[in-house]
C-alpha cells in the first residue's frame, strides 16, 4: 500500500515540530554591567611649596594645563597657606582637604573685670573655629568659578583674638613658696581655671625644682591664667602713705614678791 506524498510530507513536518518543541529553550544570556562613568574632572599630581591663594592657583595651572577660574578678595591676597603634595587628585578634592586642615580652635577675650582693693583682674574667654578655603556654587566641573573665603565669627566690641602661636613662658615660684604655698597649691588653680574656661588642649606646664621656675607652653591668652593666678597670691600691695604703727611698749619689769 502506498502512502500519499502529501501524507508524508506532513507526518514529517510534524515530527519536527514536536521534537522542537522538547527541546530546552535556551536562556537568555545577562549582559555584562556597563563599566563606571569615568569623571569629567581632570586629575593631576601636585607638589606645592607653600605660598598664597593666588600661588596655589597658579601652580594648579601650570599642573594641569588648563585655566582655573579663582577669585581671591585683596583682603586674603597675603595669606600664606601650607605646602600641599597630592597625587591623583581632582581640584574639589585637593580644595576640601585645605579646607578641613585649615579648621582649627581660637581663643579670643570676650569681657574684663578688675577688683578693688588692689586684687588683680580677670578675663572671660570663649573659643572659635576658624577656617579658609575655595568654595563654588553646584557641581563643581573643570569650569567652575571658585573663590577664595576666610570663616571667621564676628566679635563682640571690645574683643581681640588671642595669638594661635605657642609660647614658652618661666615663672619664678620662690616668693609664693616661701610664705607656704605648694607647687601642687598653684598648679592645682591654674589647672581649675583652665576648666572652667572649657578649653579643649590646655598649656603644658612643668616645675624645674633645681630653679624653682614653673615652665609653661601654650598660646598667650592661655597663659594670661597663670598671671591672673600669680598675682592673686601676691595679695594687696602695702599703701606706702599709711603712717607706721609704732610697736607695743614693753611692760615695766614688776618687782618680785618678797618672801
Amino acid at each position: 500500500m502506498k502512502i500519499p506524498k502529501s501524507l508524508c510530507v506532513c507526518w514529517l513536518a510534524f515530527s519536527l515540530t514536536a521534537a522542537l518543541g522538547q527541546q530546552p529553550a535556551k536562556s537568555a544570556e545577562t549582559p555584562p554591567p556597563p563599566p563606571p562613568p569615568k569623571s569629567a574632572l581632570t586629575r593631576f599630581s601636585l607638589d606645592f611649596p607653600g605660598g598664597t591663594p593666588r600661588e596655589l592657583v597658579a601652580s594648579i595651572q601650570k599642573v594641569t594645563g588648563n585655566p582655573l577660574n579663582a577669585i581671591v578678595p585683596d583682603e586674603f591676597a597675603d595669606l600664606r597657606l601650607p605646602g600641599l603634595k597630592m597625587n591623583n587628585v581632582d581640584v574639589p578634592q585637593l580644595f576640601q582637604a585645605l579646607e578641613a586642615a585649615s579648621r582649627k580652635s581660637e581663643i579670643y577675650t570676650t569681657s574684663s573685670t578688675y577688683g578693688g582693693g588692689g586684687s588683680s583682674g580677670f578675663k572671660s574667654y570663649q573659643t572659635m573655629v576658624t577656617s579658609y578655603g575655595f568654595k563654588t556654587e553646584g557641581v563643581p566641573k573643570d569650569d567652575s568659578i571658585w573663590y577664595f573665603y576666610v570663616q571667621k565669627p564676628a566679635l563682640p566690641p571690645g574683643s581681640s583674638v588671642a595669638s594661635a602661636a605657642k609660647v614658652c613662658r618661666f615663672y619664678s615660684l620662690t616668693p609664693y613658696l616661701s610664705h607656704g604655698v605648694t607647687v601642687d597649691d598653684i598648679t592645682t588653680a591654674i589647672d581649675t581655671g583652665w576648666k572652667m574656661l572649657g578649653q579643649p588642649s590646655p598649656p603644658v606646664i612643668n616645675f624645674h625644682k633645681e630653679t624653682k621656675l614653673l615652665i609653661a607652653v601654650g598660646e598667650p591668652g592661655s597663659l594670661e591664667i597663670i598671671d591672673a593666678v600669680l598675682k592673686a597670691l601676691e595679695g594687696p600691695k602695702p599703701n606706702p602713705d599709711a603712717a607706721p604703727t609704732s610697736p607695743p611698749a614693753k611692760k615695766a619689769n614688776q618687782p618680785k614678791a618678797e618672801e
